[in-house]
């Protein structure tokens, strides 16, 4: 009976270990749900008081790019998952910025890297050119009330007046997903 019950949990931790279940194991990070969440305009939060130095050692403010859809990004250069979708937001934001000049900005937050060098490394390696602020103790997550996403990587689209209009924990499912949402939100204020 005793070898039954080690087979048993031994078979679950190693079901386990090769699912989704919650936890970080060695990887140091936990998996989000990739789900889209969409919030009414009617629904929506105060705006963002997100603001900073990036990693280049430049000041940032949230507020300053109000009048545009912002898109941020929570990221880390040790997550897998932030490392598969960085090109992916990279196509994004030069897609938007053809399509959509000057209404769309991206900005990620840098929030574990142990130093700026690092962090910067991993954007020039990606061919990331838009800014990220520099926040190895996640104290930008803060701002973001019940939308802060619990683990990198993941996606906040704010309106043009700063406030949350989706959010995506995880990595985004797809470019389509994430310019369309983009799109949506500058539709709202266009209509």
């Amino acid at each position: 009976m005793r070898r039954r019950v080690v087979a048993l949990i031994g078979l679950v931790l190693l079901a386990s270990g090769c699912s989704r279940i919650g936890g970080t194991g060695d990887q140091n990070y936990i998996n989000g749900d990739q789900q889209l969440v969409l919030v009414k305009a009617a629904d929506r939060q105060q705006p963002l008081g997100i603001s900073g130095t990036t990693i280049q050692g430049q000041p940032l403010d949230i507020a300053d790019l109000r009048g545009k859809v912002v898109v941020l990004n929570v990221w880390w250069s040790g997550c897998g998952p932030c490392r598969s979708e960085m090109p992916m937001l990279v196509e994004a934001e030069d897609e938007l910025a053809k399509d959509q000049p000057d209404q769309v900005a991206f900005v990620g937050i840098n929030i574990r890297d142990l130093a700026p060098e690092t962090a910067a490394a991993f954007e020039r390696d990606r061919g990331v050119d838009y800014p990220s602020l520099y926040d190895p103790g996640s104290e930008t997550l803060l701002d973001m009330g019940k939308y802060a996403p619990y683990a990198p990587p993941a996606t906040l689209v704010l309106d043009r007046e700063g406030r949350v209009a989706a959010l995506i924990n995880g990595p985004v499912p797809s470019k389509t997903t994430l310019t369309t949402v983009v799109e949506d939100t500058l539709a709202e204020s266009d209509g």
